[in-house]
């Protein structure tokens, strides 16, 4: 698949999979419906076509994503190819990460320690720290 292969215009659903900002293209209709994708500003369906030259702003992931459409496929191909499909704007990659040196400057998550045993759960729920399911 090459990218000069490429029809004029593609959903965007599709494009989000193909370019692989989405794991599924289920997950792409989704991140659209849910307002998690804008076109040129604008929020947008499943069936919106994007065509080369189109700002995106991607929240599929933890991070907003700002892009520019530089290429369109409606297949999934390999990464190395799935890249040459858009270009990330400099602002977004350094807010990306400017996110990512946070995550770093955190830590690691604090352990929960093992999961409890059945004496553990009983001694909680003596105590009234849980909730039993009723059911």
């Amino acid at each position: 698949m090459l990218v000069s292969e490429a029809p004029s215009a593609v959903r965007i659903d599709k494009w989000l999979w193909a370019a692989r900002l989405a794991k599924t293209r289920a997950v792409a209709a989704e991140a659209v419906r849910g307002g998690r994708v804008h076109v040129n500003g604008r929020a947008a369906k499943p069936s919106k076509e994007v065509h080369v030259g189109d700002s995106l702003s991607v929240g599929v992931t933890s991070v907003r994503l700002e892009i520019v459409v530089r290429g369109l496929a409606e297949r999934r191909g390999p990464a190395s190819e799935a890249a040459l499909l858009y270009e990330e704007t400099s602002e977004s990659r350094a807010a990306r990460e400017r996110a990512a040196e946070e995550r770093r400057m955190a830590g690691p998550k604090p352990e929960r320690g093992p999961r409890p045993t059945k004496r553990d759960r009983r001694r909680l729920e003596q105590t009234g720290k849980t909730r039993r399911r009723r059911g």
